[in-house]
C-alpha cells in the first residue's frame, strides 16, 4: 500500500513531527498529494471513495511506520467522512479543496441553540485531532430550541453534530501528551458562534446524501474499526522491533544461554496469537463490506456485535502484552528518540482513547 519514496518521507519526518507536536510540512503535502484525509470521501467530491478494506489496509500499513501519523490520517479522513452526510451542494463545494481537513470531538459538550433562522453553538470541546491543519471543526451539541432543550423520540437530551469552519473556533494550545505528540489534538471552543441550518447533520445511515455503501455502516463499528487497524499496525511494528533486539542480543553467548529459548518462545506466542486474530479483523471487515455492497444490512448485526467485543478485547490485550515485553528490552528501550520507546509511548497514549479501552 506505500511506496519506499512514502516510507521513506514519513519515517524521515517523525523526529520533526514529535518535536514540533504537529504534522511538518512533508507529511502534510504527502497526505494532501495522496489524498489520505479523503480516503473515505465519495468520487463525485473529489475523494478516493476507498472500499473498507482498503481503506483498512492503508491506515494500518500507515501505522506499523508512524503511529501518530496513521491516528491523525485516521480521525481526520474519518471527519471527512461525514461529507457522505451533507447536502451534496454543500459537500461539493467544500471537498473540492485541495487541503480541506476535517477533525473535532464526538463526545456531546456545549449548546446548539436554534433561534428560529440559525444555530448558535457555544461551548467546548477537548481533542481535536490534527488541529493546526484543520479547516474545519466538527463537534456535538446539545440541542436548544429557543433556549428549551430539545428532547429525542426516547425522552433524552437530542443532540446534533455540526461543523465550523476554522476561523470560527477558537484554539487551545494544550495537548501535552507523552506519546502520538504530532497529532496536536487540542481542546477548542466556541462563544455564540451562529451556523446555518445545513451545518448541522445526522451520523446515521438513514441520513445519508451519497450512494457509496460506506455510508450504510454505521457510524460506531466504522470508527471501531478504523481505531483497532491503528492498534494493529503499532502493535505488529512492536512485535517486529522486538524480534530485531532479540536476535541482536542473541550474538551475545551469554544472553543466549540464559535468556534466548525463553523469550523468542515468548514472542512466538504473542505473534502466533496477534496474527490470528489480526486476520480475523480483516475477515470481518470483508464481512461488514460484502454485507453492504449487498444490501444485506440486517445481516451485518452479527458482525459489529462481534467487532464491538473482539475489538476491546483485543486492544485490552496487546496493552497487557506491551507491558510483559517492555522490561525485557533492557535500558534501550527507555530512551525517547529509540523508536521502540516512540511506539510504546504511542500505543499507551493510544490505548487512552475512551472508545476501544476495554478496563
Amino acid at each position: 500500500m506505500l511506496t519506499p519514496e512514502q516510507i521513506l518521507i514519513i519515517k524521515e519526518s517523525q523526529a520533526e513531527a514529535i518535536k514540533m507536536k504537529s504534522l511538518p510540512p512533508a507529511t502534510l503535502k504527502l497526505a494532501y498529494e495522496n489524498q489520505w484525509f479523503n480516503l473515505w470521501v465519495p468520487k463525485v467530491y473529489a475523494g478516493l471513495e476507498a472500499s473498507l478494506v482498503e481503506g483498512l489496509t492503508l491506515l494500518e500499513a500507515l501505522a506499523y511506520v508512524d503511529g501518530g501519523y496513521a491516528w491523525t490520517v485516521t480521525l481526520c479522513s474519518g471527519a471527512n467522512m461525514f461529507a457522505g452526510f451533507l447536502e451534496p451542494s454543500l459537500a461539493k463545494g467544500i471537498f473540492s479543496q485541495p487541503t480541506v481537513c476535517w477533525g473535532g470531538s464526538g463526545r456531546a459538550a456545549g449548546t446548539a441553540n436554534w433561534d428560529g433562522e440559525h444555530y448558535i453553538l457555544s461551548g467546548e470541546w477537548q481533542y481535536a485531532t490534527g488541529a493546526p491543519h484543520l479547516t474545519h471543526f466538527t463537534l456535538n451539541a446539545n440541542l436548544l430550541d429557543q433556549g428549551v432543550p430539545v428532547l429525542n423520540e426516547d425522552g433524552e437530551q437530542a443532540v446534533s453534530s455540526f461543523f465550523v469552519p476554522r476561523d470560527q473556533v477558537l484554539m487551545h494550545y494544550d495537548w501535552t501528551s507523552f506519546g502520538l505528540e504530532c497529532t496536536a489534538s487540542h481542546r477548542f471552543s466556541l462563544q455564540n458562534i451562529k451556523v446555518a441550518k445545513n451545518h448541522a447533520f445526522l451520523l446515521d445511515p438513514s441520513a445519508k446524501k451519497s450512494d457509496s455503501p460506506l455510508f450504510d455502516i454505521p457510524f460506531m463499528p466504522f470508527a471501531e474499526i478504523t481505531l483497532l487497524v491503528n492498534y494493529v499496525g503499532m502493535f505488529r511494528r512492536f512485535l517486529d522491533l522486538v524480534e530485531k533486539y532479540f536476535f541482536e542480543k542473541s550474538k551475545d553467548p551469554n544472553w543466549a544461554s540464559q535468556y534466548s529459548k525463553e523469550r523468542f518462545k515468548l514472542l512466538d506466542a504473542i505473534q502466533t496469537d496477534f496474527h490470528a486474530r489480526r486476520e480475523h479483523v480483516f475477515a470481518l471487515a470483508q464481512t461488514i463490506w460484502a454485507n453492504v455492497i449487498a444490501g444485506n444490512f440486517e445481516g451485518n448485526n452479527g458482525p459489529y456485535e462481534d467487532l464491538a467485543s473482539f475489538s476491546r478485547t483485543f486492544v485490552k490485550d496487546m496493552r497487557l502484552q506491551v507491558v510483559e515485553l517492555f522490561p525485557l528490552l533492557g535500558i534501550r528501550a527507555s530512551q525517547a528518540e529509540q523508536e521502540i520507546n516512540i511506539v510504546f509511548r504511542n500505543i499507551f497514549t493510544a490505548s487512552q482513547h475512551s472508545l476501544l479501552n476495554g478496563r
